[in-house]
């Protein structure tokens, strides 16, 4: 059994305070993931995903800002959840925050939850108490007073209420760009593009923002000092992402990109 938080409140108050009510309500190990926005969500949890191979385990996803789109919901976006395997994901929805698990196909559908409905039906059957109830509605902390708990009621098999939506047709759930969603230590950075999306083979020549690169399969085979475009170890199952790299140095600082920078054309 795991649990992993995938969040963009991971300052250490913020993620001590989720750490601690996760491991005290599954009473298991939990890792965190902090991230800068809904893309590095994205990917992040695709390798979550990945790394537990469908065995038992929680994954918790929250993106959630209150300003710009995210203005016409009542308290920021709403919270859905789908099995992979037998892992529960639950996760705000809004944005591209899943837009790689509509990419790879993952779910056909996610339940989305309203959260004070949710809330009603566990007071009804005496889960949680009345004066929790009105908290967990009102909260700005979302991801630490509702998401461990209601992922706790499904791992417990409990009935939560909620609406199947088809994750292709939805139009909360955007589609991926064509982008950086991550920036390793070394300074590679991983897009949301597969090789067969670009025709990426050995020898060719694939044109992007930051000019044309070289494809190779595997960091190892590029030359030094050489731009160029591999298969990452990124990825779900059969589908690895492309990296752009420099061998022996930071292709971040190389070409100036960072999480969002568009890195090849739609």
């Amino acid at each position: 059994m795991f649990v992993t938080i995938i969040n963009d409140c991971h300052d250490a108050n913020a993620m001590g305070r989720q750490t601690t009510r996760a491991a005290a309500l599954f009473e298991c190990p939990v890792e965190t993931i902090g991230v800068q926005g809904d893309l590095e969500a994205s990917g992040n949890l695709i390798d979550v995903l990945d790394s537990a191979e469908g065995r038992r385990g929680v994954v918790l996803v929250n993106v959630a800002p209150r300003h710009g789109r995210s203005k016409k919901w009542k308290n920021g976006s709403p919270f859905g959840y789908f099995y992979y395997k037998q892992t529960i994901v639950v996760a705000s929805v809004e944005g591209v925050t899943l837009s790689l698990i509509k990419k790879l196909k993952v779910v056909d559908t996610i339940e989305i939850f309203d959260i004070a409905t949710v809330l009603q039906a566990m007071a009804a059957e005496k889960v949680v108490p009345d004066d929790l109830t009105e908290r967990v509605c009102s909260t700005q902390f979302r991801s630490f007073e509702f998401l461990p708990r209601v992922a706790l009621w499904l791992l417990e098999g409990k009935n939560i209420p909620s609406e199947s939506m088809d994750v292709q047709k939805w139009e909360e759930i955007f589609d991926a760009p064509p982008a950086v969603w991550w920036v390793d230590n070394f300074g590679n950075c991983k897009t949301t593009m597969l090789p067969e999306e670009i025709g990426h083979k050995p020898g060719v020549i694939v044109n992007t923002y930051v000019g044309p690169l070289d494809c190779y399969t595997h960091l190892k085979d590029v030359p030094n000092n050489q731009a160029a475009l591999i298969i990452g170890s990124s990825g779900l199952e059969s589908h690895r992402f492309i990296e752009i790299v420099v061998q022996g140095r930071n292709a971040s600082t190389f070409f100036s990109l960072r999480s969002g920078s568009l890195a090849f054309q739609k």
